[in-house]
């Protein structure tokens, strides 16, 4: 669609794709929201495939600055692109359900499912094109962090200020 158009008036146009984004005010329905609303409730939380699975997570923060990078520096003589934003660094999902943990300080019970129709064991975004556009690598937030930042909010929005240990 975006060739279409810078095609047929004249018009710059980026396509970004956006790589398994996190962060506050994020959507309620993804892993990172909903394993840490059921954590920090005690309840279970279902890991697909068996946790056999990898993503390219990339926190919110880093999300704007690949948008407004690209927003500096419009496709030269009215033409398409299509860029990637993420990390370029996929995140066993077992190895990010222990980040989440010791962002909550708590131990999830995990309720291990088979892979769900119509997913994918792993993403990873190519950010080559990101990057030589910004003429340096982009800076992404590491998960610890990111995950972190998310959890300190969550619990200043949905009053769960104090963490407590509780075996898996």
């Amino acid at each position: 669609m975006a060739h279409s158009y810078s095609h047929l008036y004249g018009l710059p146009c980026s396509g970004l794709r956006f790589f398994t984004v996190y962060g506050p005010w994020g959507r309620p329905d993804m892993a990172y929201w909903s394993f840490t609303k059921a954590i920090l409730a005690g309840e279970p939380i279902p890991v697909f495939n068996h946790g056999r699975m990898r993503r390219d997570f990339t926190y919110i923060d880093d999300i704007t600055a690949g948008v407004l990078a690209v927003l500096d520096q419009p496709p030269a003589d009215d033409g398409a692109r299509v860029l990637n934003i993420g990390g370029n660094a996929p995140v066993p999902l077992m190895e990010f359900i222990a980040e989440l943990q010791a962002a909550i300080g708590l131990s999830a019970r995990l309720e291990m499912k088979p892979m769900q129709a119509g997913d994918v064991t792993d993403t990873c975004a190519d950010v080559t094109r990101l990057n030589l556009l910004m003429g340096r690598p982009h800076r992404f937030t590491p998960l610890a962090e990111g995950l972190s930042r998310f959890v300190k909010w969550y619990r200043q929005q949905h009053g769960h200020a104090i963490a407590f240990s509780r075996a898996a």
